[in-house]
């Protein structure tokens, strides 16, 4: 294997490739609607084999190393959804863990569940990862940032 970074997805590269900065990239949980809350030109790659697997972690995981991101979204949960009152996901944990470790100088940001459908639905939606995570509101809105070097 001949590429640097730990994404060595060939579709999902070639989407990348021919993206730019403040293009959006999701990476969807086993339980978003990816065929239908998607944007207009965006292309959709399943990677959901069985539940579980892949888990949005494990995607973000190797995006971090491909791809330049100014920022970092989850889906918010609304104040009256029955699991707001637990705090923030468990995965969200996770995701800071893996930021702080690539280094990125960024924070997580939670959008507000319907803003959230619209930032995928519009144009600069380019791609959505759509996994099998059974983990709850585990999805990850990523923009795509400047390459500097």
């Amino acid at each position: 294997m001949l590429l640097h970074s730990q994404l060595i997805h060939p579709e999902i590269n070639g989407i990348l490739g021919q993206a730019g900065h403040h293009s959006k990239v999701l990476i969807s949980d086993g339980n978003y609607p990816a065929s239908s809350k998607i944007g207009p030109e965006a292309e959709l790659v399943s990677l959901n084999l069985s539940p579980g697997v892949v888990t949005c972690s494990q995607v973000l995981q190797a995006l971090v190393t491909a791809i330049p991101l100014e920022a970092i979204n989850t889906m918010g949960i609304p104040e009256d959804d029955p699991y707001a009152k637990h705090g923030p996901p468990p995965v969200w944990s996770e995701y800071e863990q893996i930021i702080g470790e690539a280094k990125l100088g960024l924070k997580l940001e939670p959008i507000q569940k319907w803003d959230f459908y619209d930032e995928v639905m519009s144009d600069d939606h380019v791609l959505t990862i759509q996994t099998a995570d059974q983990a709850l509101w585990a999805n990850v809105l990523l923009t795509i940032g400047c390459r500097v070097s």
